[in-house]
């Protein structure tokens, strides 16, 4: 899943980057903690396809990927995915601390028994609480460094996990009877498109606000003040435009959800 991957890596090594004002960590140490994210990230969203694999044969979006396209034997996949799973835990302990290793561990597990196993089938908020596991690289990499957590990675965190929701609905709205014909219970085929957009704009509003607090916790410059600023103010019209032309427009913030997060670590 290479959008999700980057997004947490690069989310991670924003985290560590950060924390290096507070501690320092050999070069090296940091780049083996960094791959260790990216393994367990990885090894995640492996265990995540093979379990998910009868859905993702009925999707359009997903019919492709390795399991369901029979380039990739499912077992295969939830052999490499254990192994990769545990070899990120015990590499991350080794090259950072235990603290690291236990938020990445929890992590990866909260992904494939939480959401994956049990929330995404069965309640239209799997995205709202399942984001928890997304939102966890910046502070994994923030305490690979400190070994310590503070408040700054936490909205860090918060960031993400608010802003999941907003990203996802905005795919499931243009992807609706994809999620139907699964059987996934996503907000639009549950609630209607009309609730999902009010939810959107909500969960918006949530986003400007938590991205206002670095800054007013004077934990950022004056440079991202302004950058968050224009991104929250046209991230804030998208989902409002959303009620004039739902499928175009839902496509446009879905991209633009992506853009956003990486110009605003």
């Amino acid at each position: 899943k290479p959008r999700v991957m980057s997004l947490a890596i690069f989310t991670a090594l924003c985290g560590q980057i950060l924390a290096l004002e507070i501690n320092t960590l050999h070069p090296i140490l940091l780049l083996i903690s960094l791959l260790s994210i990216a393994i367990g990230a990885g090894a995640a969203g492996c265990i995540n396809m093979w379990y998910d694999r009868d859905i993702d044969a009925k999707m359009k979006r997903t019919k492709s990927r390795p399991i369901p396209s029979g380039s990739i034997k499912p077992e295969e996949a939830l052999g490499l995915g254990i192994i990769l799973s545990i070899l990120s835990v015990v590499l991350l302990g080794l090259a950072a601390n235990l603290m690291a290793s236990l938020l990445l561990a929890s992590s990866i597990l909260f992904y494939i028994f939480v959401y994956t196993m049990w929330l995404k089938r069965k309640s239209y908020y799997n995205i709202v609480i399942g984001g928890a596991a997304g939102a966890l690289p910046p502070l994994i990499g923030w305490v690979s460094v400190t070994n310590q957590i503070s408040f700054f990675p936490i909205i860090l965190f918060l960031i993400i996990f608010v802003w999941t929701p907003p990203h996802f609905w905005a795919l499931s709205l243009f992807s609706e009877n994809d999620y139907d014909k699964a059987g996934i219970p996503m907000l639009p085929n549950v609630l209607g498109k009309r609730a999902t957009k009010k939810s959107i704009v909500k969960y918006t509003y949530f986003i400007y606000f938590i991205s206002f607090l670095p800054f007013l916790l004077n934990y950022t410059s004056d440079l991202y003040l302004v950058v968050m600023l224009i991104l929250n103010t046209y991230f804030l019209f998208l989902s409002h435009r959303i009620n004039i032309d739902d499928n175009k427009t839902s496509k446009k913030l879905f991209k633009f959800s992506i853009i956003y997060l990486f110009l605003l670590f």
